[in-house]
């Protein structure tokens, strides 16, 4: 077993850019939106720089972006929500499952570890996305970024789901791409690890220093 699961009894999982590459899904949902407002599509390599911190949050970065000034609370709301329409026709159509991933949740869910996925990602999108890439065999519990007043990198929705399965921090794992999870995981008592792949604003994560930084989720098999 590898040195970072010593000790670990419950693994939680960031989703996207950690077990998942939805950015050309959300980038789809992103254009749709900006197109018909009017501005120019953003493409996948902006809205992989922008995805992180919820589905609002990405819509703002985008029309900021387009439009070159921060966009007002109603217009925010009704772009948001053509987001969620677009997102939820195909949020699985192009989306992938990194390598390793697969092989990483199966032995360790064969060994018995509870396998968690908390992620800033609106809650109704989870089921339908684990379910179509085949991934959600292995969770025994989800939490999405609006499940709970909070989301990464609070701690909060770290500790709901420790308390949820009775495992103290100290015997929880986050696993994440981004400096988000790596702070929620340190505030909130979890041990850390870290992959290079995934959408963290264009930043080495390894600059947030994980406890353990692994190149494949495979590692950990």
């Amino acid at each position: 077993m590898a040195p970072s699961l010593e000790d670990i009894r419950l693994v939680t999982f960031d989703l996207d850019g950690t077990l998942i590459d939805s950015v050309p899904d959300l980038a789809v949902a992103v254009d749709a939106v900006l197109t018909e407002l009017g501005y120019p599509a953003a493409g996948e390599a902006r809205v992989a720089d922008w995805v992180g911190n919820g589905s609002r949050t990405l819509v703002k970065r985008a029309l900021w972006h387009a439009s070159g000034h921060e966009p007002g609370e109603q217009a925010l709301s009704q772009a948001h929500d053509a987001f969620l329409i677009h997102y939820g026709r195909a949020p699985s159509e192009h989306t992938r499952v990194f390598p390793g991933v697969k092989e990483a949740l199966a032995a360790l869910h064969a060994r018995g570890l509870t396998l968690a996925v908390i992620t800033n990602k609106p809650y109704a999108f989870i089921a339908p996305i684990l379910d179509a890439l085949e991934l959600d065999r292995y969770f025994d519990y989800a939490v999405g970024g609006d499940s709970l007043p909070q989301k990464k990198p609070d701690p909060a929705p770290l500790l709901h789901v420790a308390e949820r399965f009775s495992v103290p921090p100290h015997a929880c794992l986050m696993v994440g791409d981004s400096r988000h999870d790596i702070e929620a995981g340190r505030r909130a008592g979890f041990r850390t690890l870290a992959v290079p792949y995934g959408y963290n604003h264009g930043e080495p994560v390894a600059d947030s220093r994980p406890d353990f930084l692994v190149e494949s989720l495979a590692e950990l098999v």
